[in-house]
This record gives C-alpha cells, structure tokens and sequence, in this order.
C-alpha cells in the first residue's frame, strides 16, 4: 500500500526487514539445537546460546519500533493491523528462540549417553516444524493469507507425533528406571518442538488478519496443545 508519509514506509521496510531476520535466526537457533540433540555436538549447544543473546536484542529493538510507529504516526486499518502483526509475530519468534535454547540445555544434560528411542520420528517432527515457520515466513514475506490453512493440517501432524513419542518414552521410563532421565529429557525437547509448530501456525494467522482483517486464532477446528 502506499502511504503518503515517507516516514511510514521508511518505518514499515525496517519493520519488515528486522521481524523477517528475526525469523532467519530463530530457525538457525532452532536446527542447530535439534541437531545437539541428535548428533550429541556440544559445539551445537555453545552457537545455540549465542543466538540467543542476538535473538532477545531483535526482540527488543522491534518491540520499540512497533510501538514507536503507533505513538508517533498513528497509523489506522490495514497499517495498524500489521505493525500488530508483527508485534505478535515478535513475540512468537522470541518463544521459539526460548524453545530452542530449552532443547540445547537438554542436549547439554543428555551428553554422549545412549538414548533411550531411535531419534528417526523427532527428526521428523523437528523438520516439519521448520517447515512450517519457513512457510510462515514466507506468508508473512508474500502476505498469503492461505497458508494458515496448511500449517493447521501440519500442525496435527506434529501433535500426533508429539502424542506418540511421548506415550513410547512414558512406557520405556516404567520399563527401565534407569533410562528415566534421558527419557524425561526427551520428553521436553519433544515438548518444545511441537511448540514451535504452535508459534509457526500463530505467525501465519497473524497474516490472515493482516489480509484479511479477521482473526482466527480461537476458531481452529482441532486447537493445539502445548
């Protein structure tokens, strides 16, 4: 849309660019922190930690910028509703950002111990959650409201293998307590990555209401659990 104050734009491009960086780094956070887990890299962990510094200060700087656009342009419809968009898009990249450092100190207290499962299905369901925040991504770069409808459909598939993981972890702790702490610990990194499938989803429902300017985020016919 164009606006008629320079400022604006000049405001939204920087909006636009820091939120869609934001994002990048999350997802680097987010693999190499599945990837400690999976391949027992330690030097994964270490970069995890690092991002996550990086990945508060965005957090921080695009918070400003967005409330700064509303206190001093006082934007109305369709700029408002991104400019809130992206303040919740904000917040749902940081909590990703959060789950992955999660995942990375499990990584850390799981060590070069044997796992208790084949790690085949979590690699599954980490790349599906990827997936799905690189197409919300996409969504929110394109502005495609049609997205949501696929991430919610991906979204189940995480939930199911969330479900599955953790009743087959549940049964083998009872089986043999001495495999209770990394499967408890397993439990969790399974825990955060079907979480950041919820933050995924989230994000692009924040560009249904954008586009659209309806929200949609309480009127899923299968809601996440998380």
């Amino acid at each position: 849309m164009d606006h008629t104050y320079s400022q604006f734009d000049t405001d939204l491009h920087r909006l636009r660019s820091g939120s869609t960086a934001m994002a990048y780094l999350v997802e680097r956070q987010f693999l190499r922190a599945v990837d400690a887990v999976l391949t027992e890299d330690p030097g994964r962990i270490a970069q995890v930690l690092v991002d996550e510094t990086e990945v508060d200060r965005m957090h921080i700087q695009t918070d400003l910028l967005c409330n700064q656009m509303i206190a001093k342009l006082q934007p109305i419809a369709v700029d408002l509703r991104e400019i809130l968009a992206a303040l919740h898009m904000n917040n749902d990249l940081e909590r990703i950002g959060d789950e992955a450092k999660k995942i990375a100190l499990k990584a850390r207290h799981l060590g070069t111990r044997p796992l208790p499962i084949a790690t085949d299905r979590i690699a599954r369901m980490a790349a599906i959650s990827c997936e799905m925040l690189r197409l919300a991504v996409d969504a929110y770069i394109r502005q495609d409201s049609r997205v949501a409808v696929t991430l919610i459909e991906r979204d189940r598939e995480v939930d199911a293998l969330r479900n599955e993981l953790t009743d087959e972890l549940t049964v083998v702790m009872g089986a043999s307590p001495a495999v209770v702490s990394p499967a408890l610990a397993l439990i969790f990194v399974v825990q955060s990555i079907e979480r950041v499938g919820d933050h995924a989803t989230n994000i692009s429902e924040y560009v249904v209401t954008v586009v659209e300017g309806t929200d949609t985020r309480h009127s899923r016919t299968s809601p996440a659990v998380g």
